[in-house]
């Protein structure tokens, strides 16, 4: 006699779980391009991270098919690229205030879903920035440009950005510096060809946050002045920088003052023998890397 086999199958759904990241998740270090950790593995940790939220239970669903479904009405709402017709978010990946735009070969900056925090549009073809791409985004509290080809940002770009902290324009055509919102604290144009004619004398001055400054491989002649009390970190390798002042870093007229803060120069590669400009570097705790013989 036979007996009757019954099978039950049950199907779990398991919710998408909408996780904004915090900005301790996201973070936030901007890698210099002469270090090990590369630009390019940092989107790839990003996207792991938020996979993690996603494949639960066995359940293994496309990462960017769980994007776009987890995409709000301000983000469907985006109209299309300028140089590709398509929707930003179809085009790139938007994800919990985050926009991911990472070698697609888009020529300009893309309309942005309106709360969007964080921009990461690395390694593309972009020339240009402009007031307009930005006028409506005040949320934005990171941009990274770097590995593009911009040559030029209009006066004000960054004007409404008052809550920006970390910007990159590394590995691209600038020749000048642009106007920079207040609440940097990091910042780096690093592999640019900016002189020193291209940074404004007070272009740093206001930036009382701004902790992290990296200029190097450029064509500057000079160190930057007016530079914050709040720098931790400057980077001027290799540039043609051939003389500094005693108020470069410190102040000639106050013999006891330190600045407490910087942790490090560096300045190898340029022409300059740091050795004869001992009294510049008096307020340090630490000297400048560089050569001195």
């Amino acid at each position: 006699m036979k007996t009757l086999q019954t099978t039950f199958f049950f199907f779990v759904f398991v919710p998408l779980v909408n996780t904004a990241p915090s900005m301790q998740q996201e973070s936030l270090r901007f890698y210099e391009y002469d270090t090990d950790v590369t630009m390019r593995s940092l989107i790839q940790q990003d996207y792991e991270m938020q996979s993690k939220d996603i494949r639960k239970d066995g359940t293994n669903v496309s990462l960017d098919i769980s994007l776009r479904l987890q995409g709000d009405d301000s983000e469907r709402n985006v109209p299309p690229t300028k140089d590709t017709n398509l929707p930003t978010c179809l085009l790139c990946v938007c994800l919990s205030g985050s926009v991911y735009c990472e070698e697609i070969d888009i020529e300009a900056v893309p309309p942005l879903p309106k709360e969007t925090a964080y921009l990461y549009a690395r390694f593309n073809k972009i020339k240009r920035i402009a007031v307009s791409d930005f006028a409506d985004i005040t949320t934005l509290r990171r941009i990274d440009f770097s590995g593009n080809r911009i040559e030029e940002i209009e006066d004000g770009a960054f004007s409404k950005l008052l809550l920006l902290e970390e910007l990159s324009l590394a590995e691209n055509r600038l020749l000048k510096l642009p106007v920079l919102p207040p609440k940097l604290t990091t910042f780096n144009a690093n592999q640019n060809r900016i002189k020193s004619r291209g940074i404004k004398a007070n272009a740093f001055k206001k930036l009382t946050n701004l902790a992290y400054l990296y200029l190097g491989h450029n064509a500057l002649e000079s160190v930057p002045l007016n530079l914050p009390e709040s720098l931790r970190i400057l980077h001027l390798q290799y540039n043609n920088i051939t003389t500094i002042t005693d108020d470069t870093f410190c102040k000639s007229n106050n013999t006891r003052y330190i600045r407490t803060r910087m942790d490090e120069i560096r300045m190898e590669g340029n022409p300059i023998l740091l050795a004869k400009h001992v009294n510049a570097f008096s307020c340090l705790r630490t000297l400048p890397v560089g050569t001195y013989y």
